[in-house]
């Protein structure tokens, strides 16, 4: 069988499942999430002429002073009155400048004696010096977050500054997340031939900070009975198996899913590690089968599953961000498939692991990013450049 190439494998990946619905939501639970719709400002900021530093409101035409102190401006106790000409308002910074005024005189270049203040440095140089000008920041109907956007915390605080105390977004992604397999047992058990669970630790981990909701389905044995029975009850946007999606005796997930009433789009990668990686539908949920080796699936998740809850959550950018570095040692010609080969940054050069065992998760563990490598890439000497995927 032809391997799928990994490029068009996210494709078709990605031409699964529906976008997630739209909801109004609390700026307190948006965090993370992308806005379904272009988000406007509701108001002007600055909503007026604002003092950018402690100091004396004046008419830039009346320098070199002396000026008469008529009153004062603070941050939210506006000056009442309008400036005249020879007058200052002592002003503080994020206070209203006063009708008339153009200019702050900053409070080191001023001597103050009872009403009357004196010019004592070089004062503002220009109309306008020393003065936020209202608008400065965004006025009212221009665009502040586009749609696809992600909701970080500063732009959550522009959508606040904007005058939202709600916003638009996708509703959480649902994942199921199960592992396969009789050798199988909990983390923290050790019982003689089984092996720990560790993949729904992972992949949980690995979506943690994307808005999604997790549903543990647990361990789920070679029984193709079982886990058609299983599968035939999930409810989820995507369900993420782990194991038993090759072609062994003991390999039940794919004909359990297809009873299960699941389409199969495709299996196997031109990846490595992570060839054995499945895709389809089941009902409303896209399946993503993940080798149950811990290495090929947290490569294989971070891949596609992290980028496919971004495309279903209505991101407009979903692609991994990989950035070019030198590389730290030499590395052999590639064969026929992307090879992820998981690697540490050591002074700004990517140096990849001696051993690239795909059973080693310790390895793993100790790598900060992954060195990407297109199939049959000929020799690459230390200090070329390479493109790699940080890992968080």
């Amino acid at each position: 069988m032809t391997l799928l190439p990994v490029e068009e494998a996210r494709d078709r990946i990605f031409s699964l499942g529906t976008l997630a619905a739209c909801e109004e939501v609390p700026l307190h639970q948006a965090a993370g999430r992308w806005a379904a719709k272009a988000i406007p400002a509701r108001r002007t900021q600055p909503a007026a002429d604002l003092s950018a530093m402690d100091g004396y409101a004046i008419r830039f035409s009346d320098l070199p002073g002396p000026w008469r102190l008529v009153g004062e401006s603070a941050a939210g106790h506006p000056f009442s009155g309008t400036l005249g000409e020879g007058e200052a308002v002592r002003i503080f910074t994020g206070a209203t400048m006063p009708p008339g005024a153009d200019a702050v005189l900053v409070q080191e270049e001023a001597d103050r004696d009872g009403t009357v203040v004196a010019l004592t440095g070089e004062g503002p140089a220009h109309v306008g010096r020393n003065v936020r000008p209202c608008g400065l920041d965004f006025r009212t109907e221009e665009i502040l977050i586009a749609a696809g956007e992600r909701l970080t915390a500063a732009r959550l605080a522009l959508c606040a500054m904007g005058g939202h105390d709600t916003v638009p977004v996708r509703r959480r992604i649902r994942v199921a997340i199960a592992a396969t397999g009789d050798e199988l047992v909990p983390p923290g058990r050790t019982d003689a031939g089984k092996l720990p669970e560790s993949n729904g630790t992972m992949l949980t981990a690995l979506v943690h900070d994307l808005p999604v909701d997790v549903v543990d389905l647990g361990i789920l044995p070679d029984s193709q009975e079982l886990l058609e029975s299983a599968f035939r009850q999930v409810d989820a946007d995507i369900l993420v198996t782990t194991g038993g999606a090759s072609v062994g005796d003991h390999d039940l997930v794919r004909p359990a899913l297809e009873a299960a009433g699941a389409n199969i789009d495709f299996w196997r990668i031109a990846l490595r590690p992570g060839k054995p990686m499945m895709a389809g539908m089941l009902r409303d949920a896209v399946v993503l089968g993940l080798p149950g080796n811990p290495v090929s699936a947290f490569v294989t998740a971070t891949l596609f599953l992290r980028p496919l809850i971004a495309k279903l959550g209505g991101a407009s950018d979903v692609a991994p961000a990989t950035f070019t570095v030198p590389l730290g040692e030499d590395l052999p010609a590639n064969g026929p498939r992307t090879d992820y080969l998981r690697a540490k940054l050591v002074d700004g050069a990517a140096c990849a692991a001696a051993i690239q065992d795909s059973s080693m998760l310790r390895t793993l563990a100790r790598a900060d990013c992954l060195i990407l490598r297109t199939p049959h890439a000929p020799p690459a000497a230390a200090g070329d450049s390479v493109e790699i995927l940080p890992l968080t």
